[in-house]
């Protein structure tokens, strides 16, 4: 369990140093600048969203907020117990990456009413979802439990 605990304190605080430092970037910078170029494919960007992924239910509703933090401390706590029952790095990590964004994104809820985002990946004109940290950890952590399920378990012999 520890090292699922420890990703998700260390993703957690990650994700919350790295919107603090983009908020004061922008709020810095010159009103109005909508992004700041990183590479040719990494822009970042400025945005609150008071939905969940991908924008979705994104209507600036106060309610919003109090349902998406509970029902996202509905699921850190679903996976806590997860955690407490895992056996193997792989998963207790790929947990605790889940556990550390989920945090990250209830802990905006709970200060700014609204999850920062900032990365904006792009190909020319098209670009991805505006994303952080805490949504990319989550993903991550997605995929390895998928893969950790894919692996299989197989019985210890006799």
């Amino acid at each position: 369990m520890r090292w699922g605990l420890a990703v998700a304190a260390i993703v957690a605080l990650a994700d919350q140093a790295a919107k603090a430092w983009v908020v004061d970037l922008f709020e810095a910078g010159q009103p109005g600048t909508p992004m700041a170029p990183v590479t040719p494919f990494l822009n970042l960007v400025l945005t609150l969203n008071h939905g969940v992924s991908f924008g979705l239910f994104n209507t600036g509703a106060a309610i919003n907020a109090v349902i998406f933090t509970v029902l996202a401390g509905a699921i850190v706590a679903a996976l806590l117990v997860w955690l407490a029952r895992a056996r193997g790095v792989l998963i207790e990590v790929a947990i605790g990456l889940v556990i550390g964004g989920a945090i990250g994104n209830v802990a905006d809820r709970l200060r700014r009413g609204a999850v920062v985002d900032f990365l904006d990946l792009h190909l020319g004109a098209w670009h991805w979802f505006t994303f952080n940290l805490a949504d990319a950890a989550i993903s991550v952590g997605v995929a390895m439990m998928v893969i950790d399920g894919l692996r299989g378990r197989r019985e210890a012999p006799n």
